[in-house]
């Protein structure tokens, strides 16, 4: 891993963004174009920031086991993993142009100060000529500008509130991760179907602007197709129990509740809610029902059996059998000796996606690299046919609709895919109400 080597080396000097307040490292490219920490030696820094703390911590974990074998794998370690499925072919094993990759980390916390805070650190000290990482939509959106106003691409990682890509979208920034709007037009077909379209929900939501976006999303696509939303209650990030939150949806007249929570959250959440009974009641002369938007097999996990029947949205599944998906499922599992989760998947393919950028536009300047990911189009990665759109730098792919399983063979096998909803009807217009505002502006290079 890099240890300011640059810095010692001599080879920094110190610029100021204009209007941004903030010191970076610049230096001069081999072709006369100064951008932030353009790599000198035989070596480049990429910053990895997750939540190594916090309640998003288990996510973390498994980001950092992903961009670890990333690193591995574009340096031409193991067994090459998705280099060998990727569509794009211009990765060859020899780090990125031609430079060994090494990799710094940082702690988010899941606090949008903390990751701020840690990037900078990777950035200024450390050299780092990308940030990637994450399992907040709040800490995304914040390290997304910083990032802007440093002059360094950001690869965001597990980020799901539509502001990332929508109003608070940044030309420096790209996701491929999918978004609220998407896990409300896949889910709400596959939940009127099952639970009919006469249903009152309930919504419990995480109070910050990813679980924002999801309750709009899953109220307006749901009620579009007959439900009626009863109640929608805040609840803190920060909050452990939630039975206070609980207990009043008994008295609402709901038949649904719907959890927009995640991580640590969402297992205590919907612990709290088996453990009032809910899912035993009748309502409305119908079966109470709880619904997840937003599912990861570690969340399933923590929530064991409690998850049985649960339907919800995920952005990837170790049970696929694409070429894809199998390559890095068989890496990861040979690597770390269990399934990686969906915040893994996304979080490495976000680095080969950086570095398969550099190497297209033969450069690391980040205003070459983001014209290379721009409208750029690419499968073999897991999730099929792909595309960057470049109107946003939002990721367009199929999503895929779970639920808990019924009957699970191992604590891996939690969840089963029960719908691959196609990438067109997940598509929505880049002025959609939902995700309107904000521009992405122009690319910093930083210097």
């Amino acid at each position: 891993m890099s240890n300011s080597n640059l810095t010692r080396r001599g080879l920094l000097k110190t610029g100021a963004i204009a209007g941004a307040g903030l010191a970076v490292p610049t230096y001069l490219s081999a072709d006369g174009h100064a951008y932030t920490n353009a790599p000198q030696g035989a070596t480049v820094t990429l910053g990895f920031n997750v939540p190594q703390s916090g309640p998003y911590a288990d996510e973390g974990a498994d980001e950092l086991r992903a961009y670890e074998l990333a690193v591995e794998h574009l340096n031409g370690g193991g067994d090459g993993g998705l280099l060998n499925t990727f569509s794009s072919k211009a990765l060859k094993g020899n780090g990125i142009l031609g430079k060994k990759v090494e990799y710094v980390t940082g702690d988010t916390q899941t606090k949008s100060d903390a990751a701020r805070a840690s990037a900078k650190s990777m950035i200024e000290k450390d050299g780092a000529v990308m940030i990637t990482g994450g399992s907040s939509s709040g800490v995304a959106v914040a390290v997304q500008a910083l990032c802007q106003e440093a002059g360094v691409i950001f690869m965001a990682g597990l980020t799901h509130s539509n502001d990332t890509t929508g109003k608070d979208k940044r030309a420096n920034g790209f996701r491929h991760f999918f978004n609220s709007y998407m896990s409300g037009a896949a889910l709400a077909p596959v939940l009127a179907a099952n639970y009919g379209t006469d249903r009152k929900a309930y919504h419990l939501t995480a109070d910050y602007n990813w679980g924002y976006t999801t309750e709009e999303a899953v109220r307006s696509s749901t009620e579009a197709l007959g439900w009626e939303t009863v109640n929608a209650v805040k609840t803190p990030l920060t909050q452990t129990d939630f039975s206070s939150y609980i207990a009043p949806v008994l008295q609402s007249g709901a038949d649904v509740l719907v959890l927009n929570h995640y991580g640590g959250n969402m297992v205590n959440s919907l612990t709290n809610a088996v453990q009032f009974g809910l899912r035993d009641k009748l309502v409305n002369d119908k079966n109470f029902e709880i619904v997840v938007p937003l599912y990861s097999r570690l969340m399933a996990k923590g929530a064991g059996a409690n998850v049985k029947g649960i339907f919800g949205s995920t952005n990837w599944h170790w049970s696929l059998t694409d070429e894809g998906s199998k390559a890095f499922v068989k890496s990861f599992g040979t690597k770390y000796g269990f399934p990686p989760s969906q915040a893994a998947h996304t979080c490495y393919v976000q680095a080969l996606l950086y570095a398969d950028a550099c190497e297209r536009a033969g450069t690391f300047n980040p205003c070459g690299v983001g014209e290379a990911l721009e409208g750029f189009e690419f499968d073999g990665m897991g999730n099929g046919k792909t595309l960057y759109r470049a109107e946003d730098h939002q990721c367009f792919k199929d999503v895929l609709v779970v639920k808990g399983k019924e009957n699970p063979t191992s604590e891996f096998d939690l969840l089963e895919v029960v719908e691959v909803t196609p990438v067109e009807q997940v598509t929505y217009a880049p002025d959609h109400p939902q995700v309107a505002g904000g521009s992405l502006g122009t690319c910093n290079p930083g210097a």
